[in-house]
């Protein structure tokens, strides 16, 4: 497992599914598209439309595009 990362800051958070381990498929709260207290993500930064996150759960480091703001394109 990796470490969390020393940019991980609790106050930066995201709600996004983790691809490393999935935790959040049986929550009823993710699944019904609401903020859960328990799966969430280090939101580690950004790059236009792109965010750096990391899962508290198990430690897996990706980037998920939004589409949204600058850089980004309309998913339409």
């Amino acid at each position: 497992m990796l470490p969390i990362d020393p940019h991980a800051d609790l106050g930066r958070r995201a709600w996004v599914p983790c691809p490393g381990c999935r935790d959040d498929k049986d929550c009823g709260a993710c699944l019904g598209g609401r903020n859960c207290g328990e799966h969430w993500r280090y939101l580690i930064g950004n790059t236009g439309s792109r965010l750096h996150l990391q899962c508290p759960a198990c430690t897996h480091l990706w980037d998920h595009e939004t589409h949204f703001g600058a850089g980004g394109t309309a998913p339409f």
